[in-house]
């Protein structure tokens, strides 16, 4: 019956903005604006996929989370430095003060975090092709490498 997730929405305080944030993050594209519901909607890579709905509403934001599926190889290498070059400043799961992708053990998955205007918490993951280790908890992608016994990053 369920087989993914086709959108989702978010409230935002100003949509010329969020919209000017968004439409410079690779992989999202706009589909449609209507000005007078102040609303856009993107499309999450390809069209007809995914959906990023952007709703203004100036009194009542709360801060969300969600996250872009997105390539280990991207995080690794581009991720960082393309949102660097966008004065947005990434960082991990830990919150350490790092901007170095981490792995979730129990999925596996690499992830990825920055933020937009209204301080929503946007993540980048990339599901890894090893066999879960939930014993590992949240690791660096050299932990994890190492502990997976890999030699090379996976791409």
């Amino acid at each position: 019956m369920i087989n993914g997730l086709f959108e989702t929405h978010i409230r935002v305080s100003n949509l010329h903005d969020s919209m000017k944030f968004y439409s410079a993050l690779p992989g999202l594209e706009l589909a449609m604006t209507d000005y007078k519901r102040n609303i856009a909607f993107y499309w999450i890579g390809k069209r007809g996929e995914a959906m990023l709905g952007l709703w203004e509403n100036k009194s009542h934001i709360i801060p969300e989370h969600f996250a872009f599926r997105s390539e280990i190889k991207i995080i690794l290498e581009t991720a960082v430095p393309i949102l660097n070059k966008m004065n947005i400043t990434c960082y991990n799961f830990l919150n350490d003060g790092s901007s170095k992708p981490m792995v979730f053990a129990w999925m596996p998955a690499l992830a990825i975090y920055f933020r937009d205007p209204d301080n929503h918490e946007l993540e980048l993951i990339a599901m890894l092709p090893q066999k879960p280790s939930t014993e590992l908890g949240i690791i660096s992608y050299e932990e994890w490498l190492i502990c997976s016994n890999l030699q090379t990053p996976a791409t």
